[in-house]
C-alpha cells in the first residue's frame, strides 16, 4: 500500500517513537497503550514497504528509511502547525496558543514573565517546556516551540536571537566559607577550591569555562549536575562552591543560606534572549509575547 494513504495519525505516532528512541515512552507522552503504538508504527511500515526502527541489542535506531520520513513528517507537522497559527491569527489574541521553551536557568523568571502577559490576554492557551540548553535547540529545529529564551543563542541553527536583559552570572558558597564575607577575592584564589559545575554543552558551564580560560586559571571540578537546584543544595551543605547564574539564587541570598563571593572580575555580564527559527512565521499569539519580553522582561528580572 503506498505511502499517501499513511494518516496524520501514523505520522505522530512515530514522530514520538522516533525522538523517544522508545515505544514506551512515545505511549505515555501521547495517552496511548504501547501495543497501539506498535500497530500505529506497523501499519506504517506497511505503507513504507521498509522498516522504520530496528533493535541491536536492547537499543532502538531509526534506520536509513525512517530517518528520511522522520524528515518528511517533520515538514507536513510543522506546515500543519503554521497553518493553525495563520488561523489562530485570523481569530486575533482572543485565541490561539503559545509554545514556549525555556532553558532550565530561564525558568526562575519565565512563569512571572507569561503570568504578566497572561494578565493581558487571558484567553490564550500557554505551553511552557523547560529543558536543557541541547533540548531547547532540539526544540526550536523540529518546530516544537514558537519562542525559545536561553542565555546562549544556537550557532548551528539559522535563527533570529534578540536580547531583552543583561545575564549575570557569580560564584556561590555556603555561608561558613571561610570565602564568604572577604572582599575582592583574587581568581587565582579559585584554583584552591572544589567547584560543583553543571554539565557539559550547558550556557552556565560554557560562561563558566569562558571565564576560567580568560583568566588563566584551572579549576578542580569535584562534581557535574544536571540542575542548579542539586548544586544549590550541594553548595548549601558545603560541598563546594559553584559558578551559577544570579537569577537562580535570588531566595537563597534573602534567606541566607548561600552566599555570593566577591571575587575579582565577577560578575560575568551575558545576556538573556528570546530566539526562534529565521524561517518560522510567527503567529500573532508568538509575535505580542516576544515583544512583551522586549519591552517587560528586563523589569521582571530586576524584580528577582
Amino acid at each position: 500500500m503506498p505511502l499517501h494513504h499513511a494518516t496524520l495519525r501514523q505520522l505522530k505516532v512515530f514522530e514520538a517513537a522516533a525522538r523517544n528512541l522508545s515505544f514506551s515512552r512515545a505511549a505515555d507522552e501521547l495517552h496511548l497503550t504501547q501495543p497501539g503504538v506498535s500497530m500505529q508504527v506497523k501499519e506504517l511500515e506497511d505503507h513504507a514497504g521498509l522498516p522504520l526502527f530496528e533493535r541491536i541489542g536492547r537499543t532502538m535506531h531509526v534506520t536509513e528509511a525512517g530517518r528520511e520520513l522522520l524528515a518528511r513528517t517533520h515538514e507536513i507537522l510543522r506546515a500543519l502547525k503554521d497553518g493553525q497559527d495563520a488561523l489562530d491569527g485570523l481569530r486575533g489574541l482572543d485565541r490561539g496558543q503559545l509554545n514556549l521553551g525555556v532553558t532550565s536557568t530561564a525558568k526562575y523568571f519565565a512563569p512571572q514573565l507569561l503570568a504578566r502577559f497572561r494578565r493581558q490576554h487571558p484567553a490564550l492557551e500557554f505551553r511552557l517546556a523547560v529543558s536543557n540548553r541541547e533540548a531547547v535547540i532540539g526544540q526550536l529545529a523540529g518546530n516544537e516551540v514558537d519562542l525559545a529564551i536561553m542565555g546562549r543563542p544556537p550557532e548551528e541553527l539559522p535563527t533570529v536571537a534578540e536580547s531583552f536583559a543583561p545575564h549575570p552570572f557569580v560564584i556561590i558558597a555556603a555561608p561558613d566559607h571561610p570565602l564568604a564575607g572577604r572582599r575582592r577575592i583574587a581568581v587565582s584564589r579559585l584554583a584552591e577550591e572544589t567547584f560543583l559545575v553543571r554539565e557539559a554543552g550547558s550556557g552556565t558551564r560554557s560562561a563558566m569555562q569562558h571565564f576560567v580560560d580568560e583568566h588563566g586559571i584551572r579549576i578542580r571540578v569535584g562534581m557535574e549536575m544536571t540542575s542548579n537546584e542539586t548544586i544549590k543544595q550541594a553548595v548549601m551543605a558545603g560541598m563546594g562552591v559553584s559558578f551559577l547564574s544570579r537569577h537562580t539564587i535570588g531566595l537563597e541570598l534573602e534567606s541566607r543560606k548561600l552566599a555570593m563571593l566577591d571575587v575579582h572580575g565577577l560578575p560575568v555580564m551575558r545576556r538573556w534572549f528570546v530566539v526562534h527559527l529565521a524561517a518560522k512565521r510567527l503567529s500573532p499569539t508568538a509575535q505580542a509575547f516576544r515583544a512583551f519580553a522586549l519591552r517587560h522582561g528586563q523589569d521582571v528580572l530586576k524584580k528577582l
